[in-house]
Formats: C-alpha cells, sequence, structure tokens
C-alpha cells in the first residue's frame, strides 16, 4: 500500500503537540515507522514465522494494536491451521479505516476480523497467540499489568504473547548512548534535527518507556513461563512470552 513520506515534524512548531494516531500519521504510518523502527519488518515477518509455528486449530490470534494490518497481514501468509481467525485490533479510526482498505487488495487466505476499540475493552478469548507490536508503551503504565494479566488468562496453554517495545536502559550512559544510535539511525533515513527533536517532544508524554527487566518481572507475575528476548536493534526490542 503506498505512503506519503513523513513530513509531520518537518516545520518548525511555536508547540509540538502530544502525539496521536490521527489522519496525518495514518496517511505517512509505513514510511514513518520504516525510518524511525530499526528492523521493523524483520520484526513483522518473524511475528508471521512465529504464527506459523505456535497457531491452534480453531484458535484466535489477537493483534493489538494493528494500525495498517502489518502483522495481520504476515501471520495470515505464514498459518496453514484450520480454523483459525485474526481479531484485528485499534482505536485509531484513520488506522482502522486504512488498515480495511489494506486488507480487502491482499485477499487474505485466513479471515481477520478488524475492530475499531481500545484494546483494553476486547475481550481475549481462546488465544494461540497474541502480538502487541510497538502498542503496550502507549497504554498507561499503571494499567500494564492488568491488561497483561487479561491477556494471558485468555491464552490457551502453550500459546504466545510477542512484545515489541522500545525499551529504556536502566543506566544513564547506556541509555544515552543508545539514544544518540537511534538518532543516527532516523538522520541516516532523511529526518533533520528539527525533525528528531520536535518527534521526541510529540512523544514524552505518549510514550512512557519500561527497561526490558520490568517487561520480563511483569509478564512472569501475570503467570508466563518463559520470556524469550529474540531482537534487539539499539533502544528497540521484541520478545515472546510463552505460557
Amino acid at each position: 500500500m503506498s505512503s506519503s513520506k513523513d513530513a509531520i515534524y518537518s516545520q518548525p512548531a511555536e508547540q509540538v503537540t502530544d502525539f496521536r494516531f490521527d489522519e496525518n500519521v495514518a496517511e505517512v504510518f509505513p514510511d514513518m515507522i520504516q525510518r524511525s523502527v530499526p528492523g521493523y519488518s524483520t520484526i513483522v515477518d518473524a511475528i508471521g514465522q512465529m504464527a506459523g509455528q505456535y497457531a491452534e486449530a480453531h484458535s484466535n490470534i489477537y493483534d493489538l494494536g494493528c494500525s495498517l494490518g502489518a502483522v495481520s497481514l504476515a501471520i495470515s501468509r505464514y498459518v496453514q491451521t484450520p480454523g483459525c481467525k485474526i481479531i484485528a485490533v485499534d482505536n485509531s479510526e484513520a488506522m482502522i479505516e486504512r488498515c480495511q482498505r489494506h486488507l480487502q487488495a491482499f485477499k487474505s487466505p485466513l479471515p481477520i476480523e478488524v475492530i475499531c476499540k481500545d484494546l483494553q475493552d476486547v475481550a481475549i478469548t481462546d488465544a494461540s497467540m497474541v502480538v502487541m507490536n510497538f502498542t503496550l508503551q502507549f497504554i498507561p503504565p499503571e494499567q500494564r499489568s492488568d491488561l497483561i494479566k487479561r491477556i494471558y488468562q485468555g491464552m490457551k496453554p502453550g500459546g504466545v504473547l510477542v512484545l515489541s517495545e522500545k525499551i529504556r536502559h536502566p543506566g544513564d550512559k547506556g541509555n544515552s548512548l543508545l539514544v544518540e544510535l537511534h538518532h543516527e539511525f532516523k538522520r541516516r533515513n532523511g529526518y533533520s534535527e528539527l525533525e528528531i527533536s520536535q518527534k521526541r517532544s510529540a512523544l514524552e508524554n505518549v510514550m512512557l518507556t519500561d527497561s526490558f527487566s520490568e517487561h520480563e518481572q511483569r509478564l512472569h507475575q501475570a503467570g508466563f513461563s518463559d520470556v524469550v528476548l529474540w531482537f534487539k536493534c539499539f533502544n528497540f526490542a521484541s520478545m515472546v512470552a510463552i505460557k
């Protein structure tokens, strides 16, 4: 699906407002994410591969915070198991509208139900896999543990939760190193210093990151038996929690 080039933060703003997944972001999202998140394509494809391995017959696969449906499509390409259904959820109407058009164009072999709703209001049932690909970081920190517990309770034994997140390194010097590597990644992808700084301001109050050990602890407390850090590049990581 073609998208426009992300130039949202290219002009100086008197006041940078909090980041929102609105029409402007939905319009440029594929470009924005490729140029902002190292390894994004690798993560999405590997989530599809894991779905091929873990999807159980007649179970649900949830894509929570589905944006334009990249993860749902990757899953649909790899899953051969009979009776599986993908449930894709996002609370941004602009994203969901584009997601539906995107999925129709690709003719998924698996049924994909697209829901415009807050993911906290969606019941998780019979799940062999749940994916939150850079989603939990936008949930208020005090609500994260309850959400993870609810996901765990709605999953089948042996099911997996894939959680991709921007993470914070616990030491200040190490964290600064990772932040600078990420900023250089963005510069090399054509973002200006102004864009990098204004985007950072926009996300400051909206995206509150945890360290890997905080994620790991939360997942174990919810009941997951194993947590695997399977991908990391700079301050971006993806982990799999196994029930």
